[in-house]
């Protein structure tokens, strides 16, 4: 495949303390969208072992970082939606915490790839980037909790299908 680079622009917010206490809906994409983490059939999320791989992987975050709650949160074929929060009573930053993640799954695929024949992926398992939303009031958790619930019953109009 042939895919064209373009120059990297910063996506965080300036002066935003992402160590600072808050909830933050993100978005992980696999790299080049491709769907490795199960099929969506009768508008029903159908996760395969790596699917169920990188849910426990996310579910355990709270293990590594204390301060990290979870909330709602869907694995994708190709992407990967969650709500998190991080309390008042750290430095951990939003970054280290996808990083981390992101590190963790990829290493699991890695073994899933050369243990269980999970399909290979070339160079990177993830985008190198992130998407992240800062959410800022309770209407704005309802939507993107509703949004995050509903996803698999869009999936054929979600910007990220293949």
């Amino acid at each position: 495949m042939n895919y064209i680079t373009h120059p990297r622009k910063n996506i965080r917010l300036p002066y935003y303390d992402y160590t600072s206490e808050g909830m933050y809906f993100i978005t992980i994409c696999t790299r080049h969208r491709e769907a490795f983490f199960g099929t969506i059939t009768d508008r029903k999320l159908i996760l395969n072992d790596a699917g169920a791989m990188v849910k426990h992987t996310w579910q355990t975050i709270p293990d590594r970082f204390p301060s990290v709650y979870l909330h709602e949160y869907i694995i994708m074929p190709n992407h990967f939606h969650a709500i998190l929060e991080i309390d008042h009573t750290t430095s951990t930053q939003l970054g280290d915490i996808i990083g981390a993640f992101k590190s963790i799954s990829t290493n699991r695929y890695i073994h899933g790839v050369r243990n269980q024949n999970w399909e290979p992926f070339e160079k990177r398992l993830w985008q190198r980037n992130y998407y992240e939303h800062v959410i800022r009031n309770e209407k704005s958790y309802l939507t993107l909790t509703e949004y995050i619930q509903n996803n698999p019953l869009s999936w054929k109009e979600d910007i990220f299908y293949m």
